[in-house]
């Protein structure tokens, strides 16, 4: 309108209302004092009569529209806290109040605000974290994805019609699967039933650029849909988001300790190497920091010998939680789980009291720079230490929350973690598929000592702890 305004083909401008024209006052004012008479441009309000071809002596016409244009902003601004306010309570009620449901999930025809399996795209999501808890690399699971046919999230959705976002995050031109779309999927925390909303947003409703939300405010509800994959399996996959999973040009697998070796003197990452002799070939790993960078361990490690350890090692272990789940038996194991869940509840009331306490802080910091009796740089300081320690605490109230579960869910709780280990059971030669569901780390202190960090370390602790604490009681 206004392009054709400043043609010279339009010299008339007739609206219902002035809010129809426009809600934020001033501009509106500029509108109608300035840009409107600059281009010779009469205004027409037909429900509030006015005219500005009709002089007014008195300016009532001029009190009007100024009048109604502040209460036009007021009914804007009122309707948006009242609506982020109702959008915040439908996700604090685990709701799902996005437009496009994540890959893997539809909304639910009977309840549009609740997530459902997709019954295809649901069982791809599944074989993706199956895949990477096998030790594929994100880059060898797109591939074979494209190897198999599987259409992309973005192909998907145009295939069947489904909506998607058109301006964010998408595929690749080609609607192939890439490293980065399973790597967004691997890190979604969506696929374990908890909805985390309320990531993004705008300041205010006259700012409407879109700026990224602290974690610490985040909406996080768990169990608010159905689970794709396990908390446990979803925390191990981001576990492993720091370990090598390259592969040598003519190979496809994922070498077995990829990732997992450490350097006992520098805890460097250590890497294989090979060396032929004649028709023979050898393999082994070693630290390739050097002494230059202050790494004086000259251990090497035959890649056969520390199958043969690790593989013996390993099946030990498996041993002593085979032992364990049989000494589960009889004790009283569910009456002191839940002892421990109160405590665990003792721990969380007092966090949450911490971040309120520190919120209240953080919203009070505005105020005193206003008044004078903080500065720019000392707001900005203040601001960020608070929402650091927000952050903090919200993390440690849901890892509280995760611990009480399992708790209360006694020896169920338990046997989750314990089945991971006991899988394996019998197995007769060491896989990579074992090393990235059972060991988090491997030190080689020298040739003939080996430091292995198993993964669930704290749960196996706690449940000796129980054991012990359950027999004690027992004999006494």
């Amino acid at each position: 309108m206004m392009r054709d305004v400043s043609d010279g083909k339009i010299n008339c401008v007739i609206v219902k209302d002035l809010s129809r024209l426009g809600r934020e006052y001033i501009e509106t004012g500029r509108y109608l004092r300035r840009i409107f008479p600059t281009y010779g441009v009469r205004f027409i309000s037909i429900n509030d009569g006015v005219d500005t071809a009709v002089e007014d002596d008195n300016g009532n016409n001029e009190l009007t529209v100024t009048m109604k244009n502040v209460i036009n902003e007021a009914y804007c601004r009122d309707i948006s806290i009242k609506t982020r306010s109702a959008l915040d309570v439908k996700r604090r009620s685990g709701d799902f109040t996005g437009a496009f449901p994540v890959y893997g999930y539809l909304k639910s025809e009977e309840d549009k605000n609740r997530l459902v399996p997709d019954p295809y795209a649901s069982n791809i999501v599944k074989a993706i974290f199956r895949m990477r808890l096998e030790g594929r690399s994100a880059a060898r699971i797109a591939a074979e994805l494209n190897r198999l046919c599987v259409l992309s999230p973005l192909a998907y959705k145009k295939n069947n019609g489904l909506p998607y976002g058109k301006n964010g995050y998408a595929d690749r031109a080609d609607c192939k699967w890439s490293a980065t779309t399973v790597i967004r999927i691997l890190q979604d925390e969506t696929y374990t039933g908890t909805l985390v909303q309320g990531r993004r947003g705008t300041p205010d409703y006259k700012n409407k650029v879109v700026e990224a939300i602290p974690a610490s405010q985040w909406i996080r509800v768990e169990d608010a849909h159905e689970a794709l994959v396990s908390q446990l399996d979803f925390r191990l996959v981001q576990q492993l988001r720091g370990q090598d999973t390259r592969t040598s040009p003519k190979e496809d697998k994922v070498y077995l300790f990829s990732g997992v070796l450490i350097c006992g003197c520098c805890g460097g990452r250590m890497v294989r190497k090979t060396n032929r002799s004649g028709d023979r070939v050898y393999h082994y790993y070693h630290c390739p920091t050097g002494k230059k960078k202050g790494c004086h361990s000259p251990v090497t490690v035959k890649e056969s010998e520390l199958i043969r350890c690790v593989s013996d090692l390993v099946r030990g272990y498996i041993g002593n939680i085979a032992t364990l789940s049989e000494m589960m038996a009889g004790t009283e194991l569910v009456r002191i789980c839940q002892e421990k869940a109160m405590r665990y509840a003792a721990q969380i009331q007092d966090n949450e009291r911490q971040l309120e306490k520190t919120m209240e802080f953080r919203s009070r910091l505005y105020e005193n720079l206003i008044s004078g009796n903080l500065t720019k740089q000392e707001y900005t300081h203040h601001k960020q230490m608070y929402t650091r320690r927000a952050e903090q605490l919200q993390a440690s109230i849901a890892e509280l929350r995760v611990k009480a579960e399992d708790a209360m869910a006694g020896l169920e709780g338990q046997s989750v973690w314990m089945e991971r280990f006991l899988q394996f059971e019998g197995m007769e030669e060491l896989t990579r598929s074992a090393v990235v569901q059972l060991i988090h780390s491997i030190r080689v202190v020298s040739k003939k000592e080996l430091e292995i960090k198993y993964n669930f370390d704290d749960e196996y602790r706690e449940l000796m702890e129980l054991l012990a604490s359950a027999q004690s009681r027992k004999a006494g």
